[in-house]
This record gives structure tokens, C-alpha cells and sequence, in this order.
């Protein structure tokens, strides 16, 4: 049976958990991953005990971490931590494997992302990790804000906005708007592409770096369609009022063209390029961690998405 790595999703040479390519995309000196010693439910655990010392806030349960080379591992700390770990939370299935799919996914369509992957935690579930962007070297902190933050949105409030606003915040914040204008198209098609209906003003950031002001990697991607199973909205934010139901006319005349004045060739070339990681995504869902029923579910969520859009 071919072994798949957690990182990368490609296959591995034989007997090796992880491919080399994937190890050193956590850090050059890593040559294996020990599991997380801690069981799902005791992640949860310390999730709940730490959350007031982390300056890691959301609904999804998370913990900090710093890998340790000398051992080859994950420790949870309380301050410093390079990396966030997302156990599965209890009232839903397979997150972690479809979060790191997606992720991966993401990068495929020519979307930005922060090292991620999958490592094994000693009962055998998995956790999803990924490298925290807001850190650099050993102290230093790069200034991030949140689209809530810059709308004077809260937690409560995330959801009372709109993708015109979105884009209103891009062109009002961004140093160069037509640049982070065309990612954000990109982010937005494949969020709809891959069922994920809760990019709320919280899922969108910008941070500055040598004094310019950019969207940060995407994060917290992943088909939510599939995790709550009865979801009835296609996304969390309306676009021209609408949150479902929404058309490849919608996307691209309207919003592309509209709202986010993409020039016919730079709309052409997105719609060319998201319809040629079609494919590639589909590989990466049968290769996934994911069981094969969300494996099927996924599928038909990302064909069907792409049928609307004409990518398929």
C-alpha cells in the first residue's frame, strides 16, 4: 500500500512516514516527527487550561507549540510558540485531515499558505500544525490586523459584513490594492470552490512588512460544507446580498470585474489557472487523510463547484 506524507500529500519512499521534501518544510533539520504526546482528549484538555495565557483566540480548539529539534517533537508551551495545534474538536469529524487538505489545495491554486501538515498524536487521531506567520526569528513580532479589527468589527460581529466591504478594506489599507485585489479574487473562487462558507472578517488579514501593507498567508481554510454537513449557506459574508446560490456570473462579472476592476486578461488567466488545479485537487482528496465517506463528500462538493464556475 503506498504510504502518503502528512505534510505534502505526496507519496513517500517506502516505509517512511513523512518525505523528506515535506520534513524540511517545517525546518531543515527535522528528519522524522515523534507523535504528540498528548490523546485527543487531552489536548482538548490543555486547550481549555491554556486558553487564557495564548494570544491565540478562536472557536476551533488551539494550542501553541515550539518544535523541538533535539527531539524531533511538538511541546506545548505557553508563550514563544512557533506553531499552532488544532485537535480535532469534539463536536465534529475529520477536521484536522480537512484542514490540511485544503490547505494544501490552496497552494496548489497559487494561493499563499504557511507550512502546514498533519503529525499523529499517541491515540492515533490526528492534529493539524501549521507555522504561526506573525512570528520572525526569535522575538520579533510582525504587525498583523485581522478585517474586524479594521472595520472595528468584534468577535460577536465578524458575520455583519459583506465581500463589497471586504474589498472596500483591501483598497482603503493595502499599499498596493491591485495587486492583494487580484489574490483576494483568487482566495474567494477557491473558497467557494471547496465548500468553505466561514471566511468571516476574521479570516482576512493584513500585516506590514519594510513598510508595506499586504494580505497575510491565507489560513484557516477548509470545506466547512463538509464539517457541519447541513449547511445551507454557500458563504459566511453576502456578495451583492446574496449568500447562496451564488453564480459563476456572480464571481466573475460582478465581483472580479465590478467590484474588484480585474482587467479581462487578469480574470481570464485566474479562471485558467483555478481550472487547471481541478484536477490535482482531486488527487490530493483521494490521496488525503480523510476517510473515504468524507473523501466522497468532499468530491462531489468541489465537482459540483466547479461545474458551477465552468472549471469543470
Amino acid at each position: 500500500m503506498m504510504s502518503i506524507c502528512p505534510i505534502t500529500l505526496q507519496p513517500t519512499s517506502s516505509g517512511q512516514s513523512y518525505s523528506e521534501q515535506g520534513l524540511k518544510q517545517v525546518h531543515s533539520k527535522v528528519t522524522h516527527l515523534v507523535p504528540l504526546e498528548y490523546s485527543n482528549a487531552e489536548q482538548l484538555r490543555q486547550a481549555r487550561l491554556r486558553s487564557d495565557k495564548m494570544s491565540i483566540q478562536g472557536v476551533q480548539p488551539k494550542l501553541s507549540a515550539v518544535l523541538r529539534l533535539n527531539q524531533q517533537r511538538f511541546e506545548l508551551v505557553d508563550h514563544g510558540g512557533r506553531f499552532i495545534l488544532k485537535p480535532n474538536p469534539p463536536q465534529f469529524q475529520e477536521v484536522p485531515a480537512n484542514e490540511a487538505l485544503t490547505m494544501t489545495m490552496a497552494r496548489i491554486a497559487g494561493i499563499d499558505v504557511p507550512t502546514h501538515g498533519l503529525v499523529p498524536a499517541i491515540d492515533g487521531s490526528w492534529v493539524y500544525f501549521v507555522k504561526r506567520f506573525d512570528r520572525a526569528g526569535r522575538t520579533k513580532r510582525i504587525h498583523v490586523e485581522d478585517f474586524a479589527q479594521l472595520s472595528q468589527s468584534t468577535r460577536e460581529t465578524k458575520y455583519d459584513s459583506s465581500l463589497e466591504r471586504v474589498v472596500q478594506l483591501v483598497e482603503e489599507y493595502c499599499t498596493f490594492p491591485a495587486i492583494e485585489k487580484l489574490k483576494l479574487a483568487r482566495r474567494l473562487l477557491f473558497c467557494f470552490m471547496t465548500g468553505n462558507e466561514d471566511m468571516h472578517l476574521k479570516n482576512f488579514s493584513v500585516w506590514l512588512r519594510n513598510g508595506v501593507v499586504s494580505l497575510t498567508p491565507a489560513y484557516d481554510l477548509l470545506n466547512t460544507t463538509v464539517v457541519l454537513e447541513n449547511a445551507t449557506e454557500e458563504s459566511a459574508l453576502p456578495l451583492q446580498g446574496k449568500k447562496k446560490n451564488l453564480s459563476r456570473r456572480l464571481w466573475l462579472n460582478y465581483l472580479c470585474e465590478e467590484r474588484l476592476g480585474l482587467k479581462t486578461r487578469q480574470i481570464e488567466r485566474l479562471n485558467h489557472e483555478l481550472q487547471e488545479a481541478v484536477p490535482t485537487c482531486r488527487q490530493l482528496t483521494e490521496r488525503s487523510f480523510l476517510s473515504d465517506q468524507k473523501k466522497a463528500e468532499y468530491l462531489d462538493i468541489l465537482n459540483a463547484r466547479s461545474r458551477r464556475l465552468e472549471f469543470a
